[in-house]
């Protein structure tokens, strides 16, 4: 009788002991793998912002902002017809936009189409919310456009409460595991348009923060406007192509574009969408061509300000060809610390070609207007950032007009005088590590 198997004699078994750098290996392979995808999604994905190389952009003719051929030019560029016949009213802080806002909505008699990034907290949130179900509750076809991301801390139960009255409500590009690679392309567009009549559009976000008249650091400072005449269409288009994405529903028909008669004495305007794609945008090529043109004044106000080579080197060029070039942006209070640190490294160019920088300092700064020349203006949704110029979806209305500029001008300079200016030789004088934080930070422009 032989011995059970399990208690044989066996010969020893010799273990084999790996390198500690195989061990080490073996341990972060999957943080490598995973590290090494998102290097090459990146790489992938470069194309698009070839521009952050040495290319820049030249304009084969000159022209002036406020000729006929800065028009034909503009309209050529974005594809955004020019139409006449327009009035355009300016809205400052929300204690002005939100009534004009909530207006607009009751104005409505057939449709009403709401279009957002930012709808987060706050009574105003809920104000709103009720205002659109009430309207859809009198037999108003109401539509609704929250981008997934900005929209995130949105009341779920006010969507719920919509949805009840009968607004169609829908979230835009909520992120997908196999759609990553636009987990960035937002639709960053502020629109509300009535009847397809009446249209708003502007940098201002439905939450507390938007409320009040930028008077402390819980109540931001942006620019809206109100339109009236042929332009709301462009409002009502740009509305449509994200409703179209996310719905597969084409909005058509009088209730939505109705003739619209030119307003009296109203004037020329344009309303500019850009969407992300390989290649310059809308939105990027228009601001060039402004900048570029420009032969007395530009007038910049970024909520976000972090210009590639070519927009520093414009900017740089039209100071040095004897432009007052003056730029506002936000201060102590930006909601985004890591955007200013990114945005100052192209301070020291702006400010030796003589260009004015200037830091809003009560609060939140979120407007995003340019005016060049006392005759162009343009507000809207555009930031003065890679993100605006190539990641997400925005809108800016376009408008000739000395009044409109004028007003647009007496705001800015209320703005300066709660604004502190960079004095170039003290701004010299900062430490080290200030200068390479910044330094740094140019590595991530693409993406801010």
């Amino acid at each position: 009788m032989g011995w059970p198997r399990d208690l044989r004699l066996q010969p020893p078994r010799l273990r084999r002991i790996e390198p500690a750098w195989k061990r080490g290996w073996r341990k972060y392979r999957l943080a490598a793998a995973v590290g090494a995808s998102a290097i090459g999604w990146y790489t992938a994905d470069s194309l698009r912002h070839r521009r952050e190389g040495a290319f820049g952009y030249e304009i084969a003719t000159e022209v002036e902002v406020a000729s006929e051929d800065f028009l034909r030019a503009a309209e050529a560029l974005t594809g955004a017809p020019i139409t006449t016949g327009n009035e355009a009213e300016l809205l400052i802080n929300g204690d002005r936009i939100f009534p004009a806002f909530l207006e607009t909505i009751q104005s409505a008699e057939r449709t009403l189409n709401v279009q957002t990034y930012v709808y987060w907290r706050g009574e105003i949130a809920a104000e709103i919310a009720a205002a659109i179900g009430e309207k859809a509750k009198a037999g108003v076809r109401c539509n609704v456009v929250l981008d997934a991301l900005g929209a995130a801390k949105m009341e779920r139960s006010l969507v719920s409460e919509m949805e009840a009255a009968g607004v169609k409500v829908i979230l835009f590009r909520p992120p997908k595991p196999y759609a990553i690679r636009r987990v960035a392309n937002r639709t960053h567009r502020r629109l509300l348009v009535a009847d397809g009549r009446v249209g708003m559009t502007g940098g201002v976000g439905i939450a507390a923060e938007w409320t009040g008249d930028a008077e402390d650091p819980d109540h931001w400072r942006d620019t809206h406007v109100r339109v009236r005449g042929p332009v709301v269409r462009g409002m009502q288009g740009a509305f449509a192509e994200n409703w179209l994405e996310g719905t597969g529903e084409v909005l058509a028909g009088e209730q939505y574009l109705p003739e619209l008669e030119p307003v009296a004495d109203g004037g020329p305007m344009q309303l500019v969408r850009s969407s992300a794609k390989v290649g310059d945008t809308n939105a990027e090529a228009l601001y060039y061509l402004a900048i570029a043109s420009a032969r007395s004044s530009i007038e910049l106000t970024a909520a976000y300000f972090v210009p590639r080579p070519a927009f520093t080197d414009a900017l740089c060029a039209a100071a040095a060809r004897g432009v007052e070039v003056r730029i506002l942006v936000p201060g102590p209070h930006i909601d985004k610390g890591f955007v200013r640190v990114a945005g100052r490294a192209a301070y020291d160019e702006l400010l030796e070609a003589g260009v004015r920088l200037f830091e809003f300092q009560p609060t939140m700064l979120h407007a995003k207007t340019l005016s060049v020349d006392g005759s162009w203006s343009s507000v809207g949704t555009v930031n003065f950032d890679n993100r605006s110029f190539q990641l997400h979806d925005e809108v800016t209305l376009c408008v000739w007009d000395e009044r409109f500029c004028g007003e647009l001008r007496e705001a800015f300079e209320r703005d300066l005088e709660r604004a502190e200016e960079f004095d170039p030789d003290r701004w010299r004088r900062r430490g080290l590590l200030q200068r390479a934080s910044e330094a740094a930070s140019t590595l991530l422009r693409r993406e801010l």
